[in-house]
């Protein structure tokens, strides 16, 4: 396949926030995001339209503090407050490679970023500038995965691509079993039946039902993402 000729017209990459921390423990590796961001500009360089949903998990996780006896919604608000940090900072990265970025809040902070509106998000878009879409849902109990899904849904995006440490789906953990084996593709259902963590059941209900695919891939192997996009067989596609 050309350059010219991209896979997908508009897609919303989902990025965890570990991914941010690189080989460090806590926070956002500069060269890390820089890369990352790099791989975004490339993928724009084709003239794709590109959403992004980053998760908090390198700052703070709502359900992790909860289990620490915090009240859970109150966990959850902070868990998006540092979604709303990682995508300032992706903002921020993306710009200095003079690429534009907006970042859209499913909560209102007006003073750092623009609230999250649909139609404003797909005119972004359509405008060739990268959208960070911040705060997850806005709502407690939901994942920066559930939110990944539904604003995919909701911007008419072609695919929802989840960037994770490994290069696909595997029948079993493969940091800790060396003979999981990697599937090519699955179905909906067979995450859901098998309990694969891919991503939490709501967002692959969203999915399902939506008829939207999923490709995971790993963020580590510098150049996938672009590959993808051009129509290349990378990691695992679910539809």
């Amino acid at each position: 396949m050309s350059d010219s000729s991209p896979e997908y017209k508009r897609i919303l990459l989902k990025l965890s926030g570990e991914a941010l921390m690189g080989s460090g423990d806590y926070g956002i590796d500069p060269d890390m995001i820089t890369r990352v961001a790099g791989e975004i500009k490339n993928v724009v360089a084709l003239g794709v339209q590109v959403g992004v949903v980053i998760g908090g998990g390198n700052i703070f996780r709502g359900a992790g503090l909860a289990q620490g006896g915090m009240d859970r919604v109150t966990g959850d608000h902070m868990g998006m407050l540092a979604t709303v940090m990682n995508a300032l900072a992706m903002q921020d990265a993306l710009e200095k490679l003079d690429v534009p970025a907006r970042v859209m809040s499913a909560l209102s902070i007006h003073q750092v970023c623009e609230d999250y509106i649909r139609r404003r998000a797909i005119r972004h878009l359509e405008k060739g500038r990268v959208v960070m879409f911040a705060a997850g849902t806005g709502n407690p109990y939901f994942t920066t995965d559930s939110a990944a899904s539904l604003r995919a849904i909701e911007i008419g995006a072609d695919i929802v691509i989840k960037a994770t440490k490994v290069d696909g789906v595997y029948t079993d953990d493969p940091m800790k079993n060396p003979d999981a084996k990697r599937y090519d593709s699955l179905g909906y259902d067979e995450i859901l039946e098998k309990k694969l963590m891919v991503m939490d059941a709501t967002a692959i209900v969203l999915c399902r039902d939506s008829d939207m695919p999923l490709r995971v891939f790993s963020i580590n192997n510098e150049g996938d993402l672009l590959r993808m996009i051009k129509g290349e067989p990378v990691g695992t596609v679910v539809k």
